[in-house]
């Protein structure tokens, strides 16, 4: 047993112990002194300091809780966040140079985010870390520090954004051979699961014990949940998160990702957040509520003092209209990505926007005046959520810095024949390259950077002959 001096508690004059309230803090604390006492007060063993890569993988190292706190240097090599999705590197060009010495860059760790790791079976801890060079500089192609500097535009302006992510995504039969199609999970009734269980209360009961892991896997972090459902697709749910700071909310998302994932495993099922993973099935969208209040006193910009729309709110949604195709490649990131964004496939593939309509890419759900908000329901599932936040409020700040008008509303329908987004990966590259306005917000290094990898996916993706192509090609051409 620990000791009142190691586990931070102190004895009051009753003589009871009493314990800091920060050792009882789910997620996070103030300084190294309280990371120390609460990595001792729970008998962490390990810790896994992360950060996430170009697609929100978790990448950074682990290591025993003792030399975390012994002010250790962490580093990783840079290499690591120019990497591919399938491991590979971009070469040098259009901006990029791939650094020939791959010299390491230092993990700081965000003890704000610090929580357990409540799956593994010794006890373990996690941390989110940010990127600086040797020097100290902040790495700027980093999705973490993207989304920083996202938000400290914002704030040049006086203004702070606030969001809430919606996460789409499906439970599948388990299948370690990627060339068979992924099939639906057998529920607890024994039987596969079918499509159309929208808000279906039994379709969620299906998976009530994988269900109560992500939700006390979830708790045991201090990630909140506001609500669960069952989605369209067969097996497929979405996790609702309650509004808030963007960093925040994309660290929770980074984090969602890995808890649903391992508490699927658990119940030896796949949990995938891939865009489009089940022929003739919906698609997964990541949908990104937000809103912008005032820096000082927390106004929301959108309404003005009769509750009316505001010119800034207008502006906001003409920002996303005009530069939402260019900056798709941050919300639609793959080659699957794009297999979502088809005609008669229920997702928006549209700039338009309207009142609480759902054939729009830009929704505006009913609300009062303090909770006026834009939804983006173009974002997939698989988007990296740093980059995916930081894209969406970028090309609203460009429209209010711009002054951007709006289309007028769309009416109850929009004609899904008509996309207007770009319809593949190197479209939709050339166009997020050629935009000036954004490129000065995101930063040119992350810009030239995302773009270079996203070719050399496109060109990985163009070596693999599909099962199309043999059917089709093989003897008819």
């Amino acid at each position: 047993m620990l000791d009142n001096k190691k586990a931070g508690r102190s004895v009051g004059r009753s003589g009871r112990v009493r314990t800091p309230a920060f050792l009882k803090n789910l997620r996070g604390v103030k300084g190294w002194k309280e990371a120390t006492a609460w990595l001792e007060w729970r008998g962490i063993e390990d810790i896994e300091c992360i950060t996430p890569d170009q697609a929100g993988v978790a990448r950074g190292k682990m290591m025993p809780s003792k030399k975390f706190t012994s002010n250790t240097s962490l580093a990783l090599p840079s290499a690591v966040f120019m990497a591919t999705i399938s491991g590979e590197y971009p070469q040098s060009g259009n901006g990029f140079i791939y650094p020939e010495d791959d010299g390491d860059l230092k993990l700081v760790p965000d003890l704000s985010t610090l929580s357990v790791v409540p799956w593994e079976s010794d006890p373990t801890a996690q941390v989110i870390c940010d990127l600086v060079h040797q020097d100290g500089r902040v790495v700027e192609f980093s999705p973490r520090n993207v989304l920083k500097r996202v938000m400290a535009k914002y704030a040049e302006h006086g203004l702070k954004p606030i969001v809430a992510p919606e996460i789409e995504f499906y439970l599948v039969h388990k299948n370690p051979d990627p060339d068979y199609p992924l099939t639906p999970p057998v529920g607890r009734s024994g039987r596969p699961i079918g499509g159309g269980q929208g808000y279906s209360i039994a379709g969620v009961n299906e998976f009530d014990e994988l269900i109560d892991d992500i939700y006390h896997f979830s708790e045991s972090q201090g990630l909140e949940i506001d609500t669960l459902i069952h989605e369209e697709g067969a097996g497929q749910l979405e996790i609702n998160l309650r509004h808030g700071d963007p960093v925040e909310l994309a660290d929770q998302v980074f984090l969602f990702k890995r808890t649903i994932r391992e508490a699927a495993l658990k119940h030896d099922t796949y949990a995938t957040f891939m865009a489009k993973p089940i022929q003739d099935q919906p698609g997964s969208a990541m949908h990104i509520h937000q809103s912008v209040v005032k820096a000082k006193g927390g106004r929301n910009v959108f309404s003005d003092e009769k509750g009316e729309e505001t010119d800034t709110f207008h502006h906001f949604i003409g920002g996303l209209q005009h530069h939402i195709p260019n900056a798709l490649i941050m919300l639609a990131p793959y080659v699957n990505s794009y297999r979502r964004l088809t005609q008669g496939s229920a997702v928006p593939v549209n700039t338009r926007w309207g009142y609480d309509n759902r054939t729009t890419a830009f929704r505006i759900p009913r609300s009062d005046p303090a909770a006026r908000r834009v939804e983006n329901r173009i974002p997939s599932s698989d988007a990296n959520p740093y980059l995916a936040l930081a894209a969406s409020l970028a090309c609203g700040l460009v429209g209010i810095l711009e002054k951007t008008s709006s289309d007028a509303p769309a009416g109850s329908a929009v004609n899904q024949d008509e996309i207007e987004l770009p319809r593949g990966l190197l479209e939709a590259v050339a166009l997020f390259e050629g935009d000036t306005a954004l490129r000065d917000i995101l930063g040119e290094p992350f810009t030239t950077t995302y773009a270079a990898i996203k070719r050399a996916e496109f060109e990985t993706f163009m070596k693999v002959i599909s099962p199309w192509e043999r059917e089709y090609l093989l003897l008819n051409v």
